[in-house]
């Protein structure tokens, strides 16, 4: 059984193709985007782009590393058999932290129209931002972002390294075994207190929120995480999927598909009743100060956009999602994989535009040209990462457990 396993990936020639054509349309639309919104009275359009989606590809690919240190603290094995899918698309984690850092960065000092804080003439005379000036400044947000994307990259390296060790390097006794685990939950411990001081608290606060410097919401973050975990499964999925249809990832079944599918499922619902409460809470109180912020959004022109998130990454996933066979079927599972990814990247859109464009809406080919760019930039750093290592790690403790799997 063993001998028909094919452990090393060979990356076919149309998939490099595809990853370069979609990097080449994005760096066209980065050129193109720049000459037509950012210079002038329309830079904002070309930032606001290029915000979204460096932030939301690079949660949705910190995802997987959220996913195998989540897994790795519940001591479960059935995701070992594809384990190095998620770890590849974690490795990509540095190179869109550094672009992303720099579209950061001339945001806050050199680019003074995104994040209205950063204009110490406005805040002066402004109670409410210069009541949050102890965190809302260029210094602390500097620092918090260099610690954010820094130990994410370190501390995902550390995880990949650690599972990379037993390729070569077979665990001797069960002692060996029991040590490994042991140090693979600490340091997966480490990363999971980091998110949730990042991801699930104060870092949504700064690059997203803040974009509404007036405005606040508890539940942002959590609702940031929501919606970036779902869109990181989708992603696990398509590679796992692809690696498949190639002859890959034998140890791989409708088992493990399904459990990946009841993610998306249950994350899908979590993220819906997070909108649902963030949005009727503050709807039905009717601040002013609060509902302002959904009032472009619901009552605007990105009325249509709104309620098309709402049906994509909602009533989509609840409806197919809920029986057991569509979870199991691998076409279906790759189709919804691609429309919750679009979904949420949707609702990124949203949640940056309507902040900085209120009154009207421009969606077009720069905005999908870009997500493009990002998508092949993923397909190409992770692709060479899975040519690297062993598909499978077959020396880790709880392959066995991974290989009997089922639901």
């Amino acid at each position: 059984m063993a001998s028909s396993i094919k452990y090393r990936l060979e990356l076919p020639g149309r998939y490099k193709t595809v990853s370069l054509a979609f990097m080449l349309v994005g760096v066209v639309s980065v050129i193109v985007g720049f000459l037509m919104y950012g210079m002038g009275d329309h830079d904002n359009r070309f930032w606001a782009a290029l915000l979204q989606n460096s932030i939301y590809f690079l949660l949705v690919c910190n995802a997987s590393m959220f996913f195998i240190c989540a897994t790795t603290l519940a001591f479960g094995g059935w995701q070992t058999s594809f384990r190095r899918v998620p770890e590849a698309i974690a490795s990509v984690v540095p190179y869109l932290g550094i672009f992303a850092f720099l579209v950061l960065m001339i945001l806050v000092f050199g680019h003074k129209h995104v994040y209205h804080w950063t204009d110490k003439a406005a805040v002066e005379h402004d109670p409410i931002l210069k009541g949050k000036s102890a965190f809302l400044n260029p210094i602390f947000f500097t620092i918090w972002t260099i610690l954010t994307i820094g130990l994410w990259s370190v501390l995902g390296y550390k995880m990949r390294k650690l599972s990379l060790q037993l390729d070569n390097n077979p665990l001797p006794t069960i002692e060996a075994g029991k040590k490994y685990v042991f140090n693979n939950t600490i340091w997966a411990s480490i990363f999971m207190v980091w998110f949730v001081l990042t991801v699930m608290s104060t870092t949504p606060w700064l690059w997203l929120m803040s974009i509404d410097a007036h405005w606040y919401s508890t539940m942002y973050s959590w609702y940031t995480f929501a919606s970036t975990f779902v869109p990181g499964i989708a992603l696990i999925a398509l590679f796992v999927i692809y690696l498949k249809n190639k002859g890959y990832l034998e140890w791989t079944n409708v088992e493990h598909l399904h459990n990946l599918g009841i993610f998306m499922f249950a994350f899908s619902v979590f993220w819906t009743y997070l909108w649902f409460s963030q949005f009727m809470l503050i709807w039905y109180a009717n601040i002013p100060e609060e509902t302002v912020y959904f009032k472009a959004r619901f009552q605007g022109v990105y009325s249509p956009i709104f309620w098309l998130n709402l049906i994509i990454n909602f009533l989509a996933p609840l409806l197919i999602f809920m029986r057991r066979n569509s979870k199991r079927n691998y076409t279906l599972v790759a189709f919804m994989s691609v429309l919750l990814l679009f979904g949420h990247w949707l609702d990124f859109y949203q949640m940056v535009f309507p902040s900085l464009f209120p009154t009207h809406v421009e969606m077009n080919l720069f905005d999908f040209g870009l997500a493009l760019g990002f998508v092949g930039l993923i397909m190409f750093i992770a692709g060479k990462a899975l040519t690297k290592h062993l598909l499978v790690p077959k020396n880790h403790p709880f392959l066995k457990e991974s290989i009997i799997h089922h639901t």
